[in-house]
């Protein structure tokens, strides 16, 4: 796999230099560190609190707050600050080794700050919460096969449901602002890295840190309270409420990080000539997403932090009876939880939108309608969050309002749908694994969008609140629209990323499996919850039995979907053939660089002349060998017909030069 990644061999004649302490930090001291300070922590907190009122949730905080905490140290994270206030920054041969510059694939395990590491790292990450928060979902639709399979016993089931839904919820949040933010996007804009490649590297160990505290509820009586955490069912919960909000608040910092660094990044970095009108489109997401991130997560971490002083000092913040208010939990968590909607989408959509122009061989239609769209759902997804709370009785005055907004945010998403079927439209199309990922996401969100409007309108929120018709919603939106989008821009980026292509023919069956699988499953929920079936229940009336076993058997179908798409990742990645430089012909300047990529991506930094997408119907395209070396396979709409290669081999790229000059001045 290492041979596959960029830059991953060694030089034979050079040994790296510098690191000093950082050589002997990796994962493994990082666990060391981290479980010697939490069981310090434990002791002195159990010593102190344990037979305090809230001494047990006293306790595992502490325990918690330790582990991480060591967890940051033993990986290395401090070093580069605390050597600064002793007057001792890191010398560039450091720098170098921070980078990780001539080490194999070790630097995968090592806090690193090169930005093409990162995206690396947070794609294993990525997939690691999707395995787990998978195998959980396995485990729910099991449970559910029949009215009473007693599969799982309740309180299990209830935990389940909670670490099931957290953990999906933060990988869909990461799985393309992570990677392919990290990744893609200061290639795609001509920098060399990051604008802070320590805080890049900060934002993926702390959520790595976060992980075990997170699945450490399963064993401290787990989240009984669904993945909103809801008060004052969360005072009352057992102690892996704690590890819930530690998650949280840690969860939160790395997401402030990583915002406010892509944000400075593509802000002051761009290559010169690349104005706002010759950015892809695909970084406008990247900085929506993240940009609508900054302010929402903090609520969240407000939330949390009260629900703390709550849980381990007696405060009575979401507590009716000493003066608090369980709407102060619920309107600050959906603060955050409905922007968080469109932290997810955005990016998965703009990715579509970046790879469509390119297998329709046309320009991106009405590229200032797309950036006014997603300015647009910024703006209004911050106006529409009390819609979750029709049902709850707060402000019903206030119910029409939110209504009419939530209604409006159905107009800028409705003009990215525009957008894609304007660049579809009469294009020379050429149907490929990241392709039929813009159909799925078009079929799917369109179900989830029109089912959103019903939801939105308050007389059937209340018959259809609580019931698993809102479940298959927003698995429409989430799964349908936003991992249908990931998975088709990994699909997409994985020869620039890894130097490989990835298995074809895998690609498509894993394609096929997980849409029917997934259509199959939550249109059988429609049909539950339409009838009356409410969600998080771990037995249900013999009425809805026929539709349970529908949704389960369809849910099989996508866990096999997406072990066949391991699969393909995963033997391309090791053994795939070799990707050129620019297998699909695209203009944008990731696909300008050479693989594997140089440790600082550009040689001579580029200077823009051209938007990225100036794709034409009259193109010349060239003959040549197929990349992969098979019989050339033709795409056709109507009279129009393009091989494989010859798109490949179609017009130049976004960078009309490569100004050596400039770049010397």
């Amino acid at each position: 796999m290492s041979a596959a990644v960029s830059d991953v061999a060694p030089q034979a004649s050079t040994a790296p230099t510098g690191g000093g302490v950082l050589r002997r930090l990796n994962i493994v001291t990082a666990v060391w560190a981290g479980s010697a300070l939490a069981a310090i922590g434990w002791f002195i907190a159990h010593e102190l609190w344990q037979d305090g009122d809230h001494g047990s949730d006293q306790v595992v905080l502490v325990t918690l707050i330790c582990w991480s905490v060591g967890f940051m140290v033993g990986i290395g994270a401090f070093n580069g600050p605390i050597g600064w206030i002793r007057g001792n920054d890191l010398a560039h041969e450091d720098e170098l080794f921070l980078a990780g510059k001539d080490q194999g694939i070790g630097r995968y395990f090592r806090f690193t700050t090169d930005h093409k590491v990162v995206g690396i790292q947070y794609l294993i990450v990525t997939m690691v919460l999707f395995a787990l928060g998978g195998t959980l979902a396995m485990l729910i639709r099991t449970n559910l096969i029949s009215p009473d399979s007693q599969f799982l016993s309740a309180q299990t089931y209830n935990a389940i449901v909670g670490l099931h839904g957290l953990i999906m919820i933060i990988a869909t949040i990461i799985m393309v602002t992570g990677p392919f933010g990290n990744f893609i996007v200061p290639i795609m804009i001509g920098a060399r890295d990051m604008a802070f490649p320590r805080l890049n590297a900060l934002s993926l160990w702390l959520i790595v840190a976060a992980i075990p505290v997170l699945f450490s509820a399963a064993f401290l009586g787990g989240i009984p309270t669904g993945w909103v955490g809801y008060a004052p069912l969360a005072d009352q919960a057992p102690p892996g409420m704690d590890a819930y909000s530690i998650f949280i608040l840690i969860f939160a910092v790395s997401s402030a990080v990583a915002g406010a660094n892509i944000t400075t990044t593509v802000l002051t970095m761009r290559a010169r000539g690349m104005s706002w009108r010759r950015t892809p489109i695909f970084v406008f997401g990247t900085v929506a997403s993240v940009g609508l991130a900054l302010p929402a997560f903090p609520l969240f971490m407000a939330s949390q932090i009260l629900l703390q002083v709550d849980r381990t000092q007696g405060g009575q913040f979401y507590v009716a009876s000493g003066g608090g208010s369980p709407w102060l939990y619920a309107n600050l968590f959906w603060l955050m939880g409905h922007p968080e909607v469109y932290v997810i989408l955005i990016p998965a959509i703009a990715a579509l939108m970046e790879l469509t122009p390119v297998f329709a061989r046309k320009p991106l239609f009405s590229f200032n309608t797309a950036v006014i769209a997603i300015a647009g759902i910024v703006g209004l997804s911050v106006m529409v969050w009390a819609h979750h709370m029709y049902a709850a009785g707060w402000a019903p005055d206030l119910n029409g309002p939110f209504m009419l907004t939530t209604e409006m945010i159905s107009v800028p998403t409705g003009l990215l749908f525009l957008v894609i079927l304007g660049t579809l439209w009469r294009g020379r199309i050429w149907t490929t694994v990241p392709m039929l990922a813009t159909y799925a996401m078009l079929w799917n969100f369109i179900i989830g969008g029109i089912t959103g409007i019903y939801l939105s309108d308050v007389p059937a929120d209340y018959a259809l609140h609580g019931s698993m018709f809102v479940t298959a919603h927003f698995h429409y939106t989430l799964m349908g629209a936003g991992l249908t989008g990931a998975i088709g821009a990994l699909a997409y980026w994985f020869p620039k990323m890894t130097g490989r292509m990835l298995n074809e023919r895998a690609g498509y069956i894993s394609f096929w499996l997980v849409q029917i699988g997934f259509n199959v499953t939550f249109i059988g929920m429609f049909a539950v919850g339409l009838a009356g079936q409410p969600r998080r229940v771990v037995t249900y009336a013999h009425l809805f039995a026929a539709g349970n076993l529908v949704s389960t058997l369809g849910a099989y179908c996508i866990g096999i979907g997406m072990l066949v798409l391991l699969y393909a990742i995963v033997s391309s990645w090791m053994h795939g053939p070799i990707a050129p430089a620019n297998p699909w012909g695209a203009k944008t300047l990731e696909w300008t660089v050479p693989n594997p990529i140089p440790l600082e991506n550009f040689e001579v930094l580029p200077v823009v002349t051209e938007d990225p997408y100036g794709y034409g119907v009259d193109e010349a395209f060239l003959t040549a060998e197929l990349v992969s070396g098979s019989a050339p396979r033709t795409a056709s709409t109507g009279s129009a017909t393009a091989t494989q290669a010859e798109v490949a081999a179609g017009s130049g790229q976004q960078v009309a030069t490569l100004d050596r000059e400039a770049g010397q001045l």
